[in-house]
């Protein structure tokens, strides 16, 4: 597939046509109409209106939302893509395409998609062993469970956010180890959870688990995904169910679906696993669906951690076999999450828990002011970019949230 374009875009960014992420937007010549967009550098392809134009129009790219794409299985993914590919990269499609681009800068990003169901799994060794230190000292940190399954839990889809929607800093029930009794009000612990998210484009049938092979055939694409967490009010809510108002408030998704076929350059063998495997879930013979996605997180726009998501110890194929295992149905625009993505060394964790190890090491940024956990007015990006061909990087735009009181 052709990586040269007609447009003037610089050799080596993340957002060429190697890449064609989608997304929604509305623009100011149609303020109350919903599009989906294509990203090429630093603009943003209105994919209906050029299928149109190229005279190959499309209810697919012509409706309001990725669901119906989405929808429309795996062949229809691929012919979509290749015919983007052509449109800009073929000059003789720049004349009826090149109308049809918009600067990134003069539109508004919506949620791409239709959120259906929210999984959240606990997929990163690093991250729940940095957990299990801090929550149960001179104990094993991990439980007997961890590396025999992915971990997950089933989120609230209604509060997943586009990228740059304000967080409102939640209440709740709080209750430290010192206090006698629970009050009720804001989250002192505040938190973020750098993660990433993979969506869900054709459905499957109750009582007909998805295999490991079958991960292609349903998974869309990927985005980036930050999982607020109050953990104060998650502390003391959680037992014995697992996570609820905690995490229920707000989930914020970057706005850019990159297709599974922009990141074959990406794939690796995840880590060497310890314990053997189930059938289920034994990867071993299979492809790999280890990612090499570089993330960076930032705080008020200095950068605080750099995770590795290739050094997560469960893949997203495994997570879907999983998730599915039961024999629970998929459902077009559901919605599943890595957990927090972070690694080995102490500036590759991705949560503010781990980073100040639970406050115990507070952060010092550049303006002299230090961080346990959230403040007020606190501006959080999580970007990332993945390896392309050629030597090229496949980016994934950034997921955004300011902390309001």
């Amino acid at each position: 597939m052709s990586t040269t374009t007609w447009l003037d875009l610089p050799a080596d960014s993340p957002f060429g046509v190697h890449n064609l992420p989608y997304g929604v937007f509305t623009a100011a010549d149609r303020p109350g109409r919903r599009r989906i967009g294509v990203r090429i550098g630093d603009a943003v392809l209105d994919a209906g209106a050029a299928a149109r134009a190229i005279g190959a129009p499309s209810a697919l790219l012509d409706a309001d939302g990725l669901n119906p794409l989405m929808a429309s299985g795996r062949p229809t993914w691929q012919a979509v893509r290749t015919a983007l590919t052509s449109w800009l990269t073929d000059p003789a499609h720049r004349a009826a395409v090149e109308p049809c681009l918009l600067p990134l800068a003069d539109v508004r990003l919506h949620l791409p998609f239709e959120v259906a169901d929210y999984v959240d799994f606990y997929a990163s060794e690093h991250h729940a062993t940095n957990l299990g230190k801090i929550f149960r000292p001179g104990q094993e940190p991990l439980t007997p469970n961890w590396k025999h399954l992915p971990i997950g839990y089933h989120g609230r889809s209604g509060t997943v956010v586009v990228s740059g929607t304000p967080v409102v800093r939640p209440h709740g029930q709080r209750k430290a180890p010192a206090d006698a009794a629970p009050d009720f009000g804001p989250s002192r612990r505040l938190d973020i959870e750098a993660e990433v998210a993979f969506v869900v484009g054709t459905p499957s049938s109750m009582g007909n688990p998805v295999g490991l092979d079958g991960f292609e055939e349903h998974v869309f694409g990927v985005c980036l995904l930050n999982d607020w967490s109050a953990r104060d009010i998650q502390a003391w809510e959680y037992v014995p169910l697992g996570p609820f108002l905690g995490k229920s408030f707000a989930t914020s998704l970057s706005p850019w679906v990159v297709p599974l076929d922009a990141l074959r350059h990406a794939r690796v063998a995840p880590p060497e696993r310890d314990v053997e495997p189930l059938p289920y879930l034994d990867d071993r013979k299979a492809e790999p669906w280890g990612l090499d996605l570089a993330l960076e997180v930032s705080l008020n726009g200095h950068p605080v951690s750099r995770p590795p998501f290739a050094t997560m110890y469960w893949t997203a194929a495994q997570q879907l076999a999983h998730l599915t295992a039961n024999g629970a149905s998929l459902r077009t625009g559901d919605l599943y999450a890595s957990g927090t993505v972070s690694g080995a060394e102490p500036d590759t964790r991705g949560a503010l828990i781990e980073l100040t190890w639970n406050g115990e090491h507070p952060l010092e940024l550049p303006d002299g002011t230090r961080r346990t956990f959230l403040e007020d007015g606190d501006l959080v990006s999580i970007t990332a970019t993945a390896p392309g061909p050629g030597g090229l990087r496949v980016g994934f735009g950034e997921v955004t949230g300011t902390i309001t009181g």
